[in-house]
């Protein structure tokens, strides 16, 4: 019981010094790539709106905090930060994760094309 006891806690102590298992570190030149489907609409150019807001400075941001752009009410409602993890859930089915947003994208199939995005958006500004 003791042997049980100190594998979850090693365990536990893992997770907490390297992050979610399911959220892998991603590839910022892929995610070059897999941003061109997110260019028709979003810029990582600070202040500049597009159909979508800017994603300067996305990670740590509050959802809905772009001054300017107008965010439908469920986004604004859903009381999200955007972080790795929220923006790997939405960027998977943004419908899924916030009903009735504006964003018309259907989402990301593969994992490794939202991980590298990620990381593209947060060496890039965001």
């Amino acid at each position: 019981m003791k042997s049980s006891f100190i594998k979850v806690a090693g365990f536990t102590a893992a997770l907490a010094a390297f992050g979610s298992p399911a959220m892998a570190e991603g590839d910022a030149a892929a995610g070059e790539k897999v941003f061109k489907k997110c260019k028709a609409c979003h810029t990582l150019v600070e202040g500049k709106k597009k159909v979508g807001p800017s994603l300067f400075g996305v990670i740590g941001r509050a959802a809905g905090a772009v001054e300017g752009y107008k965010y439908s009410k469920a986004l604004l409602a859903a009381g999200l930060t955007w972080d790795d993890e929220t923006l790997a859930k939405y960027l998977t089915k943004p419908k899924a994760l916030v009903p009735k947003t504006k964003m018309s994208f259907a989402g990301l199939k593969k994992e490794g094309d939202i991980a590298n995005v990620i990381a593209y958006i947060k060496a890039n500004g965001g």
